[in-house]
Parts: C-alpha cells; sequence; structure tokens
C-alpha cells in the first residue's frame, strides 16, 4: 500500500511540475497563466453538460488505454494505437455500408465486432515480426500509424467515399441512422456499458487469470516465464490482439457514435494520448478510470479555451506533451540530477 501511495504521490507531482511549466510557457508569450487555468477548470467542470462533454472524450481514450496497459504490463511497447483505432473504424465502416437496411440488433454488434477484428488483425502483424524475427515492435508499430492513416484517406476517397461531398474533406457516407449508438454528444447508455465492461475484462485478465499474471511476469523477467514452462511469444501474441481488438473497438464506436461517419483524418491524437494515459496510470486498470477522466476533461476544455481564455485549443496538446515528458522521465533519473546538485553542495 505505501508503494501505491507513493506511485501515486510521485504522478501527481509530476503533473503538478508539467502544469508549472505549461503556465511559464503561456506567459512567455504574453498569456495569463492564471486565466488560462480558469479556461481548463471552467471548460472541463462548470460549462454547460459539463459530464457529457468530459464522457464524449473519456470513454473512447478509456477502452483504448486499456488495451495498451495490458500490453505494456506485458513488456510490449505498442505504439501502434493509432493506427489500430483507424483499422477498427474502417472495418466497421465497410460493415455498416454491407448491413445498410438491416436490423440494428444484428448489424450494431457485427460493426463492433468487426471493429476489434480489424484493430486485432493490424496489431497481429508487428507481433508476429516481434516473435519470429526479433523486429523492435516500436519501430513496426509506428511505422503501422502512418500505413493506417494511408489506408484511411484511400477508402473515404475512393471505395467508402460519399459521393454527394465537396470533395474538400474526403469521408464515407453517413452510418445509417438506426445504427448509431449515440447522438453527436458521444454518451450513450452503450458506450458507458462497453467501457465498464472494458475496465472490468481488463481488470480481471490482469488480476484473475494464468495470462494475466504471466504477462505482468513478462514485463518484469522473460527468463522467470520461460522457467515456468509458458511461452513469451504466446503472451506477446495475446497482448498485441488484445490491445489492438480495444483500440479497433473504441474506433468503431467512435464511427457509430459522435462522428457518424468515416472521415479522413479524424482524432489524429487519439492513440497517443491513450498511450500517455497508460503511463501516468502506472500500468494499473482501474487507474486509467481517472486518468481518462482526467484527460477527458483536458479533451473537452481545449473546446472552450478560445472563448474564456482566448488560447487555441492546440494549447491542450502543449499540457499533454508538457505531462508526457515529466511522466516518462525516469525516477532514477531524477535521483540522479538530485545527488549530483548535492555532491556539488558539498564540495
Amino acid at each position: 500500500m505505501t508503494t501505491q501511495l507513493a506511485v501515486v504521490f510521485r504522478t501527481f507531482a509530476f503533473i503538478l511540475a508539467a502544469l508549472l511549466l505549461c503556465a511559464m510557457i503561456f506567459a512567455a508569450v504574453g498569456l495569463s497563466a492564471t486565466e488560462t487555468l480558469q479556461g481548463v477548470i471552467e471548460g472541463a467542470l462548470f460549462r454547460p453538460r459539463a459530464l457529457d462533454h468530459v464522457l464524449r472524450w473519456a470513454l473512447p481514450l478509456l477502452i483504448t488505454s486499456v488495451g495498451v496497459v495490458i500490453c505494456f504490463r506485458a513488456g510490449f511497447f505498442n505504439i501502434g494505437a493509432q493506427g489500430q483505432f483507424y483499422m477498427g473504424a474502417i472495418a466497421a465502416a465497410f460493415a455498416a455500408e454491407a448491413l445498410r437496411g438491416t436490423s440494428p440488433l444484428v448489424a450494431v454488434p457485427l460493426c463492433l465486432a468487426a471493429g476489434m477484428a480489424g484493430g486485432a488483425l493490424w496489431a497481429l502483424w508487428p507481433a508476429l515480426l516481434r516473435v519470429r524475427a526479433g523486429a523492435d515492435e516500436v519501430i513496426t508499430t509506428m511505422m503501422g500509424n502512418f500505413i493506417a492513416a494511408l489506408a484511411l484517406v484511400h477508402v473515404t476517397s475512393g471505395p467508402l467515399k460519399d459521393p454527394s461531398g465537396s470533395g474538400q474533406a474526403t469521408s464515407s457516407r453517413p452510418i445509417d441512422a438506426a445504427h448509431r449508438i449515440s447522438e453527436t454528444t458521444g454518451t450513450s447508455p452503450v458506450i458507458l456499458a462497453t467501457a465498464v465492461l472494458v475496465v472490468l475484462l481488463g481488470w480481471w485478465l490482469t488480476r484473475r487469470t494464468a495470462f494475466g499474471i504471466l504477462s505482468g511476469l513478462a514485463g518484469r523477467n522473460p527468463s522467470m516465464v520461460a522457467w515456468q514452462g509458458a511461452r513469451v511469444e504466446s503472451i506477446a501474441i495475446g497482448a498485441f490482439l488484445f490491445s489492438g481488438g480495444l483500440a479497433g473497438l473504441a474506433g468503431s464506436i467512435e464511427l457509430l457514435g459522435p462522428n457518424g461517419r468515416l472521415a479522413s483524418g479524424f482524432l489524429p491524437t487519439h492513440g497517443f494520448t491513450a498511450i500517455l494515459i497508460g503511463l501516468v496510470s502506472s500500468l494499473s486498470v482501474l487507474a486509467t478510470v481517472v486518468v481518462a477522466l482526467f484527460f477527458g476533461a483536458l479533451a473537452s476544455a481545449a473546446l472552450y479555451l478560445p472563448i474564456v481564455a482566448g488560447l487555441p485549443a492546440a494549447a491542450i496538446e502543449i499540457i499533454n506533451a508538457s505531462i508526457a515528458l515529466f511522466i516518462t522521465a525516469r525516477a532514477d533519473a531524477v535521483r540522479g540530477v538530485l545527488s549530483r546538485w548535492r555532491s556539488r553542495w558539498k564540495t
């Protein structure tokens, strides 16, 4: 318990340091740090229907970040959540187009399943390259993001292109209204229930199954897993499939929910923010709930900052990047800096 409290304290300390850095950046360009912070708080918590706006961004991020946590815990750095998110949305869009006019009770589950399959398959090939050829999964999954982004442009300007579009922004035809699982607000009982089930499944998988225990052990000591008779290769493939499947599920939810259609370049930072959530939560499934709500609040505030503080919405990206900078800093590096300072003062 003491160790967990120390992790929580250190995480909040890093977030506070990141916010202080952002305040200095904003002040350096002539903006009021106080007004900016007030704008973030007001936009996230006190605007009309604030909770709906926070959940609209937090729930898809939560689903993707649970998958990221599972893969990272196993010791495999899946940086391709963005590409898996896109491929899931593409697969769901093809399924939705093929199922136009069918019952929602049939079409919606099939579209969600197609999204999960699309994301999982897009995570499978980097997993196979990792376990069969020893390829660095950071590089392969990162490259997969770019390929998926190009695939998204292709399908929205080709096979799934909306013939009534203006041509300025390529997109697919709108999803059948009967198959939508939410309005543009992005919140509905279906999406909320799905997110809760994903969190419960992730927690059960990591805490109550042999796969979860062995994958956590593999992330710390792969040799120990081999001594136990388990195959690290199987754990890697399972972790990648689970991670990619959840990213694809988030993509299909975004398609059937708030977006309502497939568009080129939509939510370009979703996967990277989900990775950041996984890191901030110290790879804890339950902690991702709180952290995802925090980043959902930041995303909600991004739409409000231009009104109350005169800041562009991109200012939120500065906050996200600053948090990533501090969270990914190694604790031993911090201790090393402090020890060097102490040695200098002593001399």
